[in-house]
């Protein structure tokens, strides 16, 4: 009930473009594995083997402490409609932030919101769809605007002092790069 591609084709580009909600995968070496679910407008396909996805400001920075110690990360969809399937991406990941040269162009694909924090590029690997027949149905009701609006209140300094205090360790203690390369 699974099938293996080496890139997105028109299908798979398709069936993303209609989700409001994917499921994010990575983990260091050791400690937690971090799986965190992402929505909003949020992802892009630059082309058949590379997505990437803006990371808003949020309570921890699991993914990017994961992406400096090792590049893994799956990104995952499910439909909630009456066409079950399930679409994972796999591939090698880099943090993109702010202060980096690519930030302009890539951020330039979102809608602009106070807490950006990294945009994330995944080299893809591989692509699998599975049939997602357990998947139950939902409907979607709408966009929660709760995470922008608690931005848009920090204002830019606002959301830099709470990356000072909540956003430079991970969980395991490790660096996140959210103010250097390291």
């Amino acid at each position: 009930m699974t099938d293996r591609f080496d890139a997105l084709s028109d299908e798979h580009i398709a069936f993303i473009k209609k989700q409001h909600l994917f499921f994010v995968g990575t983990a260091g070496a050791e400690g937690f594995v971090n799986v965190s679910p992402k929505g909003m407008d949020s992802f892009r396909v630059i082309n058949p083997s590379k997505v990437v996805w803006l990371n808003l400001t949020g309570s921890g920075n699991e993914t990017a402490a994961h992406v400096l110690e090792n590049r893994r990360m799956t990104v995952m969809f499910c439909s909630f409609d009456k066409q079950p399937l399930i679409l994972r991406v796999f591939g090698q990941a880099k943090a993109i932030h702010p202060r980096d040269a690519t930030w302009e162009t890539l951020y330039a694909l979102f809608p602009e919101d106070v807490g950006a924090r990294q945009i994330f590029a995944l080299e893809l690997s591989l692509v699998m769809t599975s049939c997602g027949y357990a998947v139950p149905y939902y409907a979607l009701k709408g966009e929660r605007a709760a995470l922008s609006k608690w931005a848009e209140s920090c204002g830019k300094q606002g959301i830099m002092d709470y990356w000072k205090k909540n956003n430079q360790r991970s969980l395991n203690d490790r660096e996140t790069g959210i103010f250097s390369n390291e």
